[in-house]
């Protein structure tokens, strides 16, 4: 993940559109207009579902895990152990899997051997909702002032997010959804890119993505909408609404804080803007693939993306089971509201 570095003014301008397109939702008297936040709110507390309880012990065991492999660099020794365990994990919990290799060229000259992993529930069900993070972690610690060659464990960047995915798989093989099919997307190359600051390197990034949207797994896929989880599991973590987020898909964004702050998240899930737009993975689902995708994404109040980020302190001591849980819980709850036919939109 990294800090688009576009000018200051696109971010401006963004909000002011954003603002702008954003008032139908909330100020149209027109009985038939897209419900208010207020109305979608209403009616979660008048739904009468059983959705299981997401586990943060075993979501924190699972980064654990991930972890313990050591750095996940595309390619490497490391990269592949893990992703024997990913698949074996989403194998186990019942679900389709697919890998997708393909040739990662990277922003230094290299070509890399890379994996996308889709695991796919219910898969005869049309309508579908698309849940994705990166699995590989940064070759270079270039945040950190000694070391920085040296590749990073990546514990919430974003083996946090792998972890909670693998928990929501768990819970959808425990407890299915009948009236709706979920896609598991772990992209590959996501954090070999150019770190440098120059303009014009947001491609070298996100490397896994941009291909899938480009071929993606399955002849004409579609999704209703999709969810992208990047460190998202830290202690202290705080998730503002992304720019790139509310430009592609500002009614997801409200459905999944509105979901968050009413199950008390939030601390989580803060109603705010982000400070600028970022590239991620999202931001080429959105552009290439047009599935209508939103980022969870950690930016706190005193660094960009935490202190930790892209530094070898990325490691388990950064991991917080609470917010592991607040995370988890928000998103399989809003797959289960969908499923149930909560939302007016």
């Amino acid at each position: 993940m990294i800090r688009n570095n576009l000018k200051w003014i696109v971010g401006i301008l963004l909000l002011a559109f954003i603002g702008t397109s954003l008032l139908p939702l909330v100020c149209s008297n027109d009985p038939k207009a897209t419900p208010s936040v207020v109305e979608v709110e209403k009616s979660l507390a008048d739904i009468k579902i059983a959705i299981p309880k997401f586990d943060s012990d075993s979501a924190y065991a699972s980064t654990e895990k991930i972890v313990s492999f050591g750095p996940r660099v595309t390619g490497s020794t490391g990269s592949l152990k893990v992703r024997g365990w990913i698949v074996n994990q989403l194998k186990k919990y019942g679900a389709d899997v697919i890998e997708q290799p393909f040739k990662a060229k990277t922003f230094d000259g290299k070509t890399l051997d890379a994996t996308n992993i889709i695991a796919r529930f219910n898969p005869s069900a049309t309508k579908r909702i698309m849940l994705s993070a990166h699995w590989d972690s940064r070759p270079f610690a270039d945040q950190d002032s000694s070391k920085k060659k040296e590749p990073i464990l990546g514990a919430d960047d974003s083996g946090s997010a792998i972890a909670m995915l693998i928990e929501v798989a768990r819970q959808l093989h425990q407890t299915p959804l009948s009236n709706l099919g979920v896609d598991i997307i772990l992209f590959d190359a996501e954090d070999y890119g150019d770190g440098s600051g120059k303009e014009n390197t947001e491609t070298t990034w996100c490397l896994g993505s941009q291909h899938w949207a480009k071929n993606p797994h399955a002849v004409g896929y579609t999704a209703k909408y999709g969810i992208n989880l990047d460190m998202a599991g830290a202690r202290g973590a705080r998730f503002t609404k992304e720019l790139f987020s509310m430009k592609f898909a500002s009614t997801v964004v409200e459905k999944v804080w509105r979901v968050g702050r009413y199950l008390g998240y939030t601390h989580l899930f803060v109603d705010e803007s982000s400070r600028g737009p970022m590239i991620d993975d999202h931001y080429f689902v959105n552009t290439i693939a047009r599935i209508p995708t939103i980022d969870i994404i950690n930016h706190p109040t005193d660094s960009y993306f935490g202190k930790y980020w892209h530094t070898h302190d990325d490691n388990m001591t950064v991991i917080d089971k609470e917010t592991l849980r607040g995370t988890g819980q928000t998103v399989l709850s809003v797959l289960h509201y969908e499923n149930a036919g909560a939302f007016a939109y």
